[in-house]
């Protein structure tokens, strides 16, 4: 991500953060409507956990700048994302319901160079929370013979 990309995300955000509970329920609802078999994930009484994703995404977007102050919040996140039953197969329709969130809620201020930076930012998050998921589900499937003796 480059400086102007972590500008573009801080500033498009703040816009977003006065409809913070508009934007969670618009980006469930999405999640829902493109991967329905992820709901039962999550708690019939969604108002917590719409709560905690607008201040998981405060706190990620705020620290953009020091990437390197996140990176070990966001790894525990990827690996206790493997307990709720999590694969890397749901972080494409969660990327596809943010930005369709951010289109929704930040209308025509959703300009190209906005959205290329968020996509960008969800990349880059993705990318670590699936990497340190991989440390954690790496050892549940080691089922081979040799695995069993040496792992």
């Amino acid at each position: 991500m480059t400086p102007e990309q972590v500008k573009l995300v801080q500033e498009s955000f703040k816009k977003v953060e006065p409809i913070a509970p508009q934007a969670a329920d618009i980006f469930y609802g999405r999640l829902f409507e493109i991967a329905p078999e992820v709901r039962p994930m999550f708690p019939e009484d969604m108002s917590g956990q719409k709560d905690k994703l607008m201040s998981m995404l405060a706190t990620a977007v705020n620290n953009l700048h020091q990437v390197d102050v996140i990176i070990p919040a966001v790894q525990d996140l990827g690996r206790k994302h493997v307990d709720y039953g999590v694969v890397d197969d749901h972080y494409q329709p969660v990327g596809e319901a943010l930005i369709y969130t951010l289109e929704k809620g930040l209308g025509d201020d959703f300009t190209p160079p906005v959205k290329e930076a968020w996509l960008a930012t969800y990349t880059t998050l993705q990318n670590v929370m699936t990497e340190a998921a991989a440390e954690v589900a790496a050892p549940a499937q080691k089922k081979g013979f040799l695995a069993r003796m040496f792992g």
